[in-house]
């Protein structure tokens, strides 16, 4: 019943510095202003590829004003579009689970769901801003069962788990699956990863935070005009290949440059390499750094 990835909130102090920040970075636009009973936000609206990305400040006390007095400011929510939100609305109530409608979307509350605030909207096509594609993938890091994650989302969500792609990493001592939404048409999933380690930096936020979202991802069609900015900027990134001089495939953005967002950058379809489909890939998958994920 999902199509898209189509959105993550992210709460700020400043809506007009944050928003500056993620225009010089990635390209972005400021579409609108908006509000949220349910945060009790003020929210500036920015077209990021074919996504939007919600950057939230507190107005008054309500979630929010809470939620950055606990954690300060990052990602707070996962949007996902359907163009049926009423039905999918309906089967997660039949579930028992308990929609909050808010302003034509609709929210699913962490507490009820492995420490992800889900937020649904209406599929909307739009057109393509800057050098992003589109969001394709949040992360929802793990203490408890992955397995019971993968089992709510695809009862909660419609989605088929014989599409889903196992993910294992020896290394970092994770294990999980990628729950996609329509392949091979369409990269959008949720990443479960349970992770069973305190040394990496997935590790060390998971034994603070519990079962939480972490991080997300978009795809670039011009990685090269994303370097650019974010060298510009003098922004803290860590290139995939572990060479920022000759990275071609991916990369991740510090939080401290997106106002606690940690952001991943893939170039267009090298993500269906680690995602059960390398065949999809254009060009050569160059291989990660050992220590890819920034500290």
């Amino acid at each position: 019943m999902l199509d898209r990835v189509d959105r993550v909130q992210i709460a700020v102090g400043d809506r007009v510095r944050a928003a500056a920040a993620f225009t010089a970075l990635l390209g972005a636009e400021v579409v609108r202003e908006s509000a949220s009973a349910y945060l009790g936000a003020k929210r500036t609206v920015l077209a990021v590829g074919e996504s939007e990305m919600e950057l939230c400040s507190p107005d008054g006390e309500g979630r929010l004003a809470e939620i950055m007095r606990r954690r300060g400011e990052g990602l707070i929510g996962a949007g996902f579009s359907t163009p049926e939100p009423e039905l999918l609305r309906r089967r997660i109530v039949a579930l028992g689970y308990s929609p909050i409608e808010d302003g034509g979307q609709f929210y699913l509350e962490p507490e009820q769901h492995f420490g992800m605030r889900f937020v649904i909207s209406k599929s909307t096509p739009r057109l393509r801003v800057g050098p992003v594609s589109f969001l394709y993938e949040v992360t929802n890091t793990l203490t408890s069962d992955w397995r019971l994650a993968a089992s709510q989302y695809a009862a909660m969500f419609g989605l088929d788990t014989t599409r889903f792609s196992a993910i294992h990493s020896e290394r970092f001592k994770y294990d999980g699956t990628l729950t996609l939404f329509n392949p091979p048409d369409r990269l959008d999933r949720i990443e479960i990863s349970q992770v069973n380690t305190t040394e990496s930096a997935m590790g060390r936020w998971a034994q603070k935070w519990g079962d939480s979202m972490y991080m997300c991802y978009v795809e670039a069609h011009d990685l090269p005009a994303v370097i650019g900015r974010l060298n510009s900027a003098g922004a803290r990134w860590t290139p995939r290949g572990g060479d920022k001089a000759t990275e071609g495939d991916g990369l991740w953005v510090h939080p401290s440059a997106l106002h606690g967002l940690l952001l991943g950058v893939s170039r267009s379809t090298l993500a269906w390499h680690w995602s059960g489909r390398p065949a999809l890939v254009v060009g050569e998958a160059k291989p990660p750094h050992p220590n890819p994920r920034p500290s």
